[in-house]
């Protein structure tokens, strides 16, 4: 968290009375390497989102968020009732992602949430393609699980917007790859489309745009596209295997064994 985080977020509470709570808008830490340099070219990106939805975030997230304790006690009086979970309690325990799930509690009761760009924080950056692949199989998962928990409602239809359109992103690309592949395999030449490819040099440069103020580590990966489309690809996978663990029923965890090894004794 960065130092100024709770002052900054308690000063955006006391100005908004009407505020129920503020969420930190958060970065990637200092970690080395090509596959944490992509993690911070994501988190800045979506923290260029947030700031053009002027603070209207999706999740509050679970790195850094305040909440007014009339707000917190409001959620466990409506658990069991309006909101799933056990009466009493502020989180659903049983859910992975406990983030999400209180921003939609709280969206359900109709509370007003911000993640103003001042108030910034720092998170840790998976070091391991395999942690990365455990974290985002939990964060994926967990969303899943938790926008069926609560059905299609005015809060919720965003979510499901946006769960929506990471499966027409997964059915797009690799349709792509697909027939891209089988037009080589039919001619033995791959056939570059002048359209597509003036598409591809804008998408490059949009993706170098959003990420300039990263340095240039992060302009040099966002400008060669198929290192980021790579990423991409790997975050798809993840959204593929969490449906398909969802649709079989199998059982979910946290990955206690790898939280363990990266906690500090």
């Amino acid at each position: 968290m960065v130092d100024d985080f709770l002052a900054r977020a308690v000063a955006e509470l006391e100005a908004l009375p009407e505020l129920d709570a503020v969420g930190g808008v958060f970065f990637g830490d200092d970690t080395p390497g090509l596959l944490a340099q992509m993690q911070r070219n994501e988190y800045r990106r979506y923290a260029r989102d947030i700031s053009r939805r002027h603070g209207r975030v999706f999740v509050l997230t679970g790195t850094a968020s305040l909440f007014r304790s009339d707000t917190l006690a409001a959620v466990a009086a409506a658990r069991g009732l309006v909101l799933p979970g056990s009466p009493g309690q502020v989180y659903d325990t049983i859910s992975l992602t406990e983030d999400n799930e209180l921003t939609l509690a709280l969206k359900t009761l109709g509370a007003r949430t911000l993640s103003p760009r001042e108030c910034r924080v720092r998170t840790e950056l998976m070091p391991t393609w395999t942690d990365l692949w455990h974290q985002r199989e939990r964060w994926q998962r967990g969303a899943l699980e938790n926008i069926g928990m609560y059905g299609l409602s005015s809060a919720t239809t965003r979510y499901w917007l946006q769960q929506f359109g990471l499966g027409y992103g997964v059915l797009a690309l690799f349709s792509y790859l697909l027939v891209t592949f089988l037009a080589y395999v039919a001619f033995g030449v791959f056939t570059v489309v002048v359209f597509w490819a003036l598409i591809g040099a804008l998408f490059a440069v949009e993706r170098t745009a959003t990420v300039w103020s990263e340095g240039w580590r992060a302009r040099l990966i966002a400008a060669v596209l198929l290192v980021e489309l790579g990423y991409a690809s790997f975050l798809q996978a993840v959204y593929v295997k969490s449906l398909l663990d969802i649709a079989t029923g199998r059982s979910k965890h946290w990955n206690a064994a790898v939280v363990a090894s990266r906690t500090p004794a």
